[in-house]
C-alpha cells in the first residue's frame, strides 16, 4: 500500500504544517520571496528534530483566499517547496494550496519532488468560506495521470474545517471516508472545525 511506502505503518500519522507567510501579490504580502522560503525552511528544521512523521507547506497567509489561484503563487509555491523538501530529504513532505488548487498543488509536488498533495473538495460539495466547493477526484485524478505525476499520492480532506456540511448533513464522517476511499484517495486528513482545534476522537472511531 502506498500509505505504507510513505510513511512505514498504516495507523495514523502526526504531519505537521509549515505555514509559509504570505505570497507576492497576496493582501499581506511583506517579505521577499527568499526570506519566506528560508522562514519555511527553518520550520522544517524544527518539526524534523522534533521526531515528526511528516510535513505539509501550505499558503496559509495568502487571506483573503481566492477560488481562482494565480500562476505566481503556484510558481512562489514550487520554489518553497523544492527547498524545503531538499532541507528535510527524509520526511514525507507534501503540499496544499489554498482555495482548493488541487491541480496546481499537483503540478507543484511533482516539479518540487514532494510526496503528496492534501486536496478540499475531493468528495462532495460543501460550503467553505471562499463559496461552495464542488468535488473534484475525477478531473484532479486524471489531471494526476495526464502529466505524469501518478506517484504523488492524494490526502482527502473530509467534512473540511471552516466549512458548513449541511449540504450533506445524512452522510457521516465514515461514509465520507469511504466515499474518498472509492474515488481512490490514497488517505484521508481529518480536523477539528478550525485551524488549531483538534479531531473529535469519537470521529476517529468511526
Amino acid at each position: 500500500m502506498s500509505f505504507f511506502r510513505l510513511f512505514g505503518r498504516l495507523k495514523s500519522v502526526v504531519i505537521g504544517m509549515v505555514h509559509v507567510k504570505a505570497l507576492p501579490g497576496t493582501p499581506g504580502s511583506a517579505l521577499p520571496l527568499a526570506q519566506i522560503t528560508e522562514e519555511a525552511c527553518r520550520d522544517a528544521e524544527i518539526y524534523r528534530s522534533a521526531g515528526i512523521d511528516g510535513l505539509i507547506v501550505e499558503n496559509m497567509h495568502d487571506r483573503p483566499y481566492a477560488v481562482r489561484v494565480g500562476a505566481e503563487i503556484t510558481a512562489a509555491m514550487a520554489v518553497i517547496c523544492a527547498t524545503v523538501k531538499q532541507t528535510v530529504p527524509l520526511l514525507p513532505v507534501g503540499v496544499q494550496i489554498l482555495c482548493a488548487a488541487n491541480q496546481q498543488a499537483v503540478a507543484v509536488a511533482l516539479a518540487a519532488d514532494l510526496d503528496f498533495i492534501r486536496a478540499e473538495g475531493f468528495v462532495f460539495s460543501h460550503v467553505a468560506d471562499e463559496g461552495i466547493l464542488n468535488a473534484c477526484a475525477g478531473d484532479l485524478l486524471r489531471y494526476r495521470k495526464q502529466i505524469g505525476a501518478e506517484h504523488v499520492q492524494i490526502f482527502a480532506d473530509i467534512k473540511k474545517k471552516h466549512s458548513s456540511h449541511a449540504l450533506t448533513a445524512d452522510v457521516n464522517i465514515a461514509e465520507t471516508a469511504k466515499a474518498a476511499e472509492f474515488f481512490l484517495a490514497d488517505g484521508v486528513i481529518l480536523t477539528g472545525t478550525a485551524t488549531g482545534l483538534e479531531a473529535d476522537p469519537k470521529e476517529l472511531k468511526g
